[in-house]
């Protein structure tokens, strides 16, 4: 073989090598990073914290009117804490339906509560509809391990009048169940 074949030979082994490091090179480059999903991301987490920074600003406010109800024994203060509580609660839309779900089930259950204390039966029995729709059957306990929606249901006569059994088979606490077999025994007497 000549001088002049192999040089071509060589460079055309260089050229063909050259091409397939060019190719290769080429498969190994990516698409430039899409910021789009972080900064959509941090957009939504902002509007997280500041929806609920705004919730717990409007409940700690009907925290306080709950505190002076309690203090005053005054029926009007429970029910402007409980629409308050619901005011915060309809204010937080969908995107953080999600977020602090014990936090808010704690303060939700208050207007059920505070309904109750302020003598509106009717505003109770709905916002523990609402409690068990929205937080779709989850529940929280009393100190002493009773179910804070049966004893609700209970106390709102959720509960059939005629069922056998009424309170035996609820988790509510023995006291209170004591008392009501005491008024329903009067009532019958």
């Amino acid at each position: 073989m000549s001088a002049l074949s192999k040089l071509n030979k060589k460079r055309a082994l260089s050229g063909l090598s050259l091409l397939c490091a060019t190719v290769a090179l080429n498969a190994c480059v990516t698409q430039p990073p899409s910021f789009g999903g972080g900064i959509d991301f941090r957009e939504a987490r902002y509007n997280e914290i500041s929806a609920m920074r705004e919730y717990r600003e409007c409940r700690d406010h009907a925290l306080e009117l709950d505190g002076e109800a309690q203090a005053k024994h005054d029926p009007a203060k429970y029910l402007a804490s409980a629409r308050m509580i619901e005011k915060c609660e309809a204010k937080l839309g969908p995107d953080v339906a999600d977020i602090a779900l014990d936090e808010r089930m704690r303060a939700y259950a208050l207007t059920v509560q505070n309904h109750l204390k302020g003598g509106d039966l009717e505003s109770a029995r709905e916002n523990l509809d609402k409690f068990s729709a929205n937080f779709q059957g989850r529940d929280l306990y009393f100190a002493d391990g009773s179910s804070f929606v049966q004893t609700m249901e209970v106390l709102l006569g959720k509960r059939g009048a005629g069922a056998i059994g009424r309170y035996s088979d609820a988790n509510v606490n023995n006291e209170l169940k004591a008392e009501l077999r005491r008024v329903r025994y009067w009532e019958r007497n």
